[in-house]
């Protein structure tokens, strides 16, 4: 076998191991808690839901596009599993729009959005956002209650086309989901959402 040939094989080996380690990770991080304030400045923790089977945090807001686009598959899903012992948590997050190219495209098409999936939290001083590594609104991390807190399951993208709900193939979310509640692993992890960067303070 060549030096080159051998040189390429070294490399996807590389990489293969470095996404497996990767989703490893993302499915072993282990979150103690966290606090976020509800609009009547009440506050909720993340260790008042340990007898939840999942708990679901969406970082969004009103001013993205991709996050209007979401709206009412957010609501569908919340619907959706609330009986099955999964809470979603909407948390409002200050953005980024002029530096998100993403959601400058996304503004020209036309949002329809309908209901609401639940009154929105926010995160003081972002420290949320940096402990579940989420960067973009809409992102999405699923945490699965465990011994000593909770671990992340999945974060990410909600599904693979936020502008056409129709045309969606692979429903990220959706899937972490049931297989937090059957007792299994994420077929994928982590996945880059689209959409408008989180404004840091």
């Amino acid at each position: 076998m060549s030096f080159r040939r051998l040189s390429l094989l070294a490399a996807v080996l590389l990489i293969t191991a470095t996404v497996v380690v990767t989703s490893a990770r993302a499915q072993t991080a282990l979150v103690t808690d966290f606090t976020l304030k509800r609009a009547d400045n009440s506050a909720l923790t993340l260790s008042s839901l340990t007898g939840r089977k999942a708990v679901v945090v969406v970082f969004t807001n009103p001013g993205c596009p991709f996050s209007r686009l979401y709206q009412s598959r957010l609501n569908a899903l919340s619907s959706a599993y609330a009986a099955q012992g999964v809470e979603f948590l909407l948390v409002t997050a200050p953005i980024n729009l002029e530096q998100t190219a993403d959601a400058l495209d996304a503004d020209k098409l036309k949002v329809k959005t309908s209901g609401d999936a639940g009154s929105p939290f926010t995160d003081e001083g972002l420290k949320t956002a940096a402990l579940l590594g989420v960067s973009k609104t809409p992102e999405a991390v699923v945490l699965q209650p465990v011994a000593g807190g909770f671990t992340v399951r999945y974060r990410g993208a909600i599904d693979d086309n936020p502008q056409m709900e129709s045309y969606v193939k692979d429903r990220y979310l959706k899937s972490a989901i049931d297989a937090v509640l059957a007792g299994q692993t994420a077929a994928i992890a982590e996945k880059r959402a689209s959409g408008c960067l989180i404004k840091k303070n």
